[in-house]
């Protein structure tokens, strides 16, 4: 079986930036072990998202609801943690541009060995539970309808607690696995 772990944007902006949060903050030891474990595991291919902003943010719909200049390119906010940055080397980097990557669909594609229709498992960790988890998660959900989904709860945070377990819910009432709820 082919397995997938994919980062969503532990970047300094989400964890201790403008955008930080102390959920954030308290999950970083949790993602770093995940992540090493698997890269010691050789059985996944790792993926770190990166939300990316440009100059014109401010003009943008995502700029006109969320006024806070974040991940802006090229800046250290963009970067991925310094807790995980030498684990980001084994991975391969996937910039976005809006909450979900619309690229997913090349880069798991038969052309790279994926079958959409195979024996796929992706894990999704990361932030921000609400946002950007749940529309990686509903995307893959789309694209590999037969395909097994997890999203590590204790791996993940919320833009507000409240938010975090309704992001769950939903997602589980999409056929996505939610594990590590209760820690």
């Amino acid at each position: 079986m082919r397995k997938a772990l994919i980062v969503i944007d532990m970047q300094n902006d989400f964890v201790t930036g403008t955008l930080g949060t102390y959920e954030a903050q308290a999950i970083v030891p949790k993602v770093k072990r995940k992540i090493e474990k698997c890269v010691t595991n050789k059985q996944y291919d790792i993926y770190f998202t990166k939300d990316t902003h440009f100059d014109d943010y401010d003009n943008t719909l995502e700029g006109k609801y969320l006024p806070i200049h974040h991940c802006r390119l090229n800046t250290y906010g963009h970067e991925i943690i310094p807790e995980l940055k030498i684990l980001e080397e084994v991975g391969t980097k996937v910039i976005k541009t809006t909450f979900g990557s619309y690229k997913w669909d090349s880069i798991f594609s038969y052309l790279h060995g994926w079958d959409r229709y195979g024996p796929i498992q992706f894990e999704l960790i990361g932030l921000c539970t609400d946002i950007c988890v749940i529309s990686n998660a509903l995307i893959l959900r789309t694209l590999f309808p037969n395909c097994e989904i997890i999203v590590d709860a204790e791996c993940c945070a919320g833009t507000t607690p409240e938010k975090h377990k309704a992001a769950l819910e939903v997602m589980k009432s999409c056929q996505i696995k939610v594990i590590n709820e209760d820690k």
